[in-house]
């Protein structure tokens, strides 16, 4: 069950759910579980997202940073809005091979035309895998 932010852009609300946050985080399995522009969290499968050693992809974890990162920029840059990526950089850590991986969005700076988060995502364990920093550029629609 995903807990709403107060004051959410019930627009991007219902694109965000109508799409599952779109065709690419469908496909990795991607789930909010939390959503804000100050924090969020999401969890994703290693299941199906693994590079030929049966390794989660590193690829993957970039993906569930730059999800989290844009929807938590989305959200902060509110109705009329949009966020549009302009950096993004990760550090891995560790490996998984299995089990399910979680993303913590924290924000770093919410400003009024950029915003940058931190991603951090560890395995069912809690032990860091990665560490995603995302910045994004708020712009008027």
């Amino acid at each position: 069950m995903t807990i709403l932010p107060d004051g959410l852009d019930p627009e991007l609300y219902d694109r965000l759910m109508g799409s599952g946050g779109g065709s690419l985080a469908r496909k990795m399995g991607i789930e909010f579980i939390e959503l804000g522009a100050a924090l969020s969290i999401a969890r994703m499968p290693v299941e199906g997202n693994t590079q030929v050693l049966g390794l989660l992809h590193g690829g993957a974890h970039v993906v569930l940073g730059e999800t989290l990162g844009s929807v938590s920029s989305a959200i902060h840059a509110g109705p009329g809005r949009y966020a549009v990526g302009i950096e993004i950089n990760a550090t891995h850590s560790r490996s998984v091979t299995q089990g399910i991986v979680t993303a913590t969005c924290t924000a770093l700076v919410l400003g009024r035309t950029l915003a940058t988060h931190e991603i951090v995502i560890t395995d069912d364990g809690g032990r860091r895998l990665s560490t995603v920093r995302m910045t994004n550029m708020l712009r008027d629609q």
